[in-house]
């Protein structure tokens, strides 16, 4: 794993981001890479879209935020953190996962930021596992009926 890198999103990758999917029964807790896109295009230097490449080969995709208004009745509420991961159906378990999270963390440190954010659908069939694993604690609070995680840093 230590040819792992993160890369932009180019006109030359963008398609074959696009084409990057997860499992079938995990459709339903993540949207898909073009939904993303399309997010980080609105939110423009908010969102932090890379791909996760092992060597040549692309292995998944990561939108981190940062300083994004958390909550509209609390303007000043600004976080950072981990907005999407899709990590490609046939390469999970590998340890890609947990190399993007960690990069989400490391250019927030870079951003001069202690802790970071992220969301997950509740349930058994969910990623709750995973991110707590990483050290991510449930805050109690809800987001779009997703678990709000932290995790300082």
């Amino acid at each position: 794993m230590s040819s792992l890198r993160l890369e932009r999103i180019t006109p030359r990758n963008v398609d074959a981001a696009c084409g990057l999917s997860v499992r079938p029964d995990q459709g339903h807790l993540v949207e898909p890479v073009a939904r993303s896109l399309a997010e980080a295009y609105a939110w423009g230097e908010v969102a932090w879209p890379r791909l996760v490449h092992d060597g040549d080969e692309l292995v998944g995709f990561l939108m981190g935020f940062f300083h994004i208004p958390w909550r509209e009745d609390t303007p000043t509420d600004l976080r950072s953190g981990l907005w999407r991961l899709n990590i490609a159906a046939e390469r999970q378990g590998r340890g890609y996962g947990r190399f993007a999270v960690l990069s989400v963390a490391e250019e927030a440190r870079r951003r001069g930021e202690t802790r970071i954010y992220t969301t997950w659908e509740p349930g058994d069939d969910g990623p709750e596992g995973f991110y707590l694993r990483l050290g991510f604690r449930a805050n109690g609070e809800r987001s779009g009926g997703e678990t709000v995680g932290e995790v300082d840093l």
